[in-house]
């Protein structure tokens, strides 16, 4: 058996119209260092910037050529970190640090470059501040111990989202997978909630009938742009 789950986010992905003005922004203001930049692999015309937010943690920007600038408060994008947005869509970003006290100095570095902070405010089990980042980003730091969930999973929310007893309590304990001897085959039909077969779906079943191999071979780009040594 195996409890094997993602443990953290690699990297968040952001699309952006502006790559120079996201990446001052992360760069300068809140202190991230930039560690790639550079033609995205397969994706003809595309920017590619990465700055990290610890050793293995990143926060990366996608700069189409056919992205779209306008910004629609409600749709696009949500106005403030609790304002409604069309589902799937990020609703806002919350970045975490050690401490309170960490909370207030990166609150001031952050005003010190010229930008507006709200904040602290105290959730319980975390403390946050808030602000706003290019292109309609709702951005938050904070910091806070583990959450405990017998305190914080609501029974009438949950009654509310359809979710029974039951499933809480699966939800609260996932399953451990026992992975098979061989690999797991592609499943025939994408699953429901799967929008981008539902757009397009001769294009995405010809992209998952490709073999794992096939992709792995003819995918793969690991050299990086500055040769070095």
């Amino acid at each position: 058996m195996s409890t094997l789950h993602p443990r953290g986010v690699n990297h968040l992905a952001l699309s952006t119209t502006d790559m120079k003005a996201q990446l001052s922004f992360w760069c300068d203001v809140l202190g991230l260092p930039l560690k790639a930049l550079y033609w995205m692999h397969g994706v003809e015309g595309a920017y590619h910037g990465f700055v990290e937010l610890a050793g293995d943690s990143y926060v990366a920007f996608v700069q189409h050529p056919d992205n779209a600038s306008e910004v629609e408060f409600g749709v696009s994008h949500a106005d403030g970190p609790g304002g409604e947005v069309r589902g799937g869509a990020m609703q806002h970003i919350a970045m975490h640090v050690d401490t309170l006290d960490e909370v207030l100095v990166m609150r001031d570095r952050i005003r010190s470059k010229g930008v507006q902070v709200l904040g602290p405010i105290d959730h319980g089990f975390c403390q946050s501040i808030y602000f706003a980042g290019p292109e309609g980003l709702n951005l938050e730091i904070a910091c806070g111990a583990n959450i405990d969930e017998r305190a914080w999973v609501d029974p009438e929310v949950t009654e509310l989202c359809g979710i029974s007893p039951e499933e809480v309590e699966a939800m609260k304990q996932p399953a451990s997978y026992t992975p098979p001897p061989n690999p797991v085959r592609q499943p025939a039909e994408p699953h429901p909630g799967n929008e981008r077969a539902k757009a397009n779906p001769g294009r995405h079943a010809k992209a998952m009938a490709l073999s794992d191999q096939f992709v792995w071979d003819n995918f793969s780009e690991t050299e990086p742009p500055v040769p070095q040594g």
